[in-house]
Order: C-alpha cells, then sequence, then structure tokens
C-alpha cells in the first residue's frame, strides 16, 4: 500500500471523524475507540492501515481518562491482567501474518452479536466467582493475544470483568489499565516490525486533537451512571460493536 500524502484532503476528514466519534465511546465506557471508528473508517481506511489507528487512537483515549476511574485503581486486582496481556501481545504479532484479519473479526463480531444481547434481555446476567487469578490471567492473555493480531484488546476483558459482576469503577480501572499497556506494547511492536510507516504519521497526528474534546466530555457523563447502567452500557456496546465487526467484515469478504 502506498503511503497516503498530505493531499488525502478526504482521508484525513474520516479518520477525524472516526477519531472523534470513538473518543467520545471510549471517554463514556472506557473501551470501544476502535469498534466505534471503524464504523467510519472501514469505508475509507484500507485495514494495513485502520489496525495502527486503532491502536493509537485506543492508548491516547486511555491517557486522556484514566483519571476517571482512580478510585477503582488496585494493583492487585489489576495486575494478573496484566501479566497475561503482556505474554499474549507478542504472540498475537507473531500470528498476525498468518492469519486472516477479517475473518478473524467476523468470529469476534459474531460472537459478541449472540451473546451480549442476550445477556442485556436476561434478568439475571450469570456471575464468574471462581479461578482467581489465574483465571483473570487467561482472559489477559487471551485479550493481549486479540490486541497483537486486530487491535481488539477490549471485548474479552470488558466482557469478564461484567460476568464477575464488579461495579463500575472496579471494571474500568481494570481494563483501561489493561488497555494502556496493552496497546503501548502493540505499538511499539508495529514500530519494531515495520508495520507503521513514515509516511502515514501526519494521520495518527490528526487523531490527537479530534478526539480530545470528545473524550473528555464522554468522561465526564460516565460520573452519572449507575453500576447497573454501565453495565447495560458495557453489554450494549459490545453487542454494537459485533454488529459492525460482523457488517464490515462480510463487506470486506464480499
Amino acid at each position: 500500500m502506498a503511503a497516503p500524502t498530505i493531499t488525502d484532503d478526504h482521508l484525513v476528514v474520516f479518520v477525524a471523524l472516526g477519531a472523534a466519534a470513538g473518543g467520545f465511546v471510549q471517554g463514556l465506557s472506557g473501551f470501544a475507540f476502535g469498534l466505534t471508528a471503524m464504523a467510519i473508517w472501514a469505508w475509507s481506511v484500507e485495514p494495513v492501515l485502520a489496525g495502527p489507528l486503532v491502536v493509537f487512537g485506543t492508548l491516547f483515549g486511555q491517557i486522556l481518562s484514566i483519571g476517571t476511574v482512580r478510585r477503582g485503581l488496585d494493583a492487585g486486582l489489576i495486575w494478573p491482567f496484566v501479566a497475561g496481556g503482556i505474554l499474549g501481545v507478542p504472540l498475537g504479532v507473531a500470528l498476525l501474518p498468518h492469519l486472516d484479519p477479517v475473518t478473524f473479526k467476523l468470529g469476534v463480531g459474531v460472537l459478541l452479536l449472540l451473546w451480549c444481547p442476550a445477556m442485556l434481555v436476561s434478568r439475571d446476567i450469570p456471575r464468574i466467582t471462581g479461578g482467581g487469578r489465574l483465571a483473570d490471567g487467561l482472559v489477559g492473555w487471551i485479550g493481549g493475544t486479540m490486541c497483537g493480531i486486530a487491535g481488539l484488546n477490549g471485548p474479552a476483558i470488558t466482557l469478564w470483568t461484567t460476568l464477575r459482576g464488579w461495579e463500575r469503577d472496579r471494571q474500568r480501572a481494570v481494563f483501561q489499565t489493561f488497555s494502556l499497556v496493552t496497546q503501548a506494547l502493540t505499538i511499539a511492536a508495529y514500530l519494531a516490525t515495520g508495520i507503521i510507516r513514515a509516511g502515514s504519521v501526519w494521520l495518527f497526528a490528526a487523531i490527537i486533537p479530534a478526539m480530545l474534546i470528545p473524550t473528555l466530555i464522554g468522561a465526564r457523563l460516565y460520573r452519572s451512571f449507575t453500576d447497573t447502567a454501565f453495565r447495560r452500557v458495557v453489554l450494549g456496546l459490545l453487542g454494537l460493536s459485533g454488529a459492525i465487526l460482523v457488517a464490515t467484515s462480510l463487506a470486506a469478504l464480499l
């Protein structure tokens, strides 16, 4: 793919719109930047460039909004997820050349599209209390691997913390801290392997001003949620994310 040039005005507009929408949703929920942005980027940005843009935007959004969950930060709770993610990211990056990212995203999308709406309409969401830190670390490893493959570090962690039944600040503290670490590792891996090209750096720079205000507005609105309302937002966004993944993946395959 030829690197984009400064004359690609339409491209930077699409990137900025996707970043603004993704920033607001991430500020509100703590995740789903990429899945929101991709609803716009899928029609204009090539997949080889969209993946790194998603990782960068997610990382920047987490840096902006991490203060929102300072009350829920608990190192003892978070470290198994982070440790698993650190092990998973290199595996995902190594697997990337050998997998079809579109098929992978389609599979993830189908799972989210079927599972999350079912939990959303269920009166009693199932609770997982067993497994301890080992299970948390395994989920972190899955999330890290998915992050390395397609930048999808959010679905596994957010779904798991919801099933754990933790209150909103604890949930968000876990997946935002996890996201910070795994996305930073993924960016470093992309740079080291040459996936991010010098000619596309200006598009990454365009993301920063586009998502700055929307992310902060979303983070401020988050404080008005109850635990129940936040859980519904998370499940609803995961279900919507699944629909977007399925739609964009099918479009690419067809």
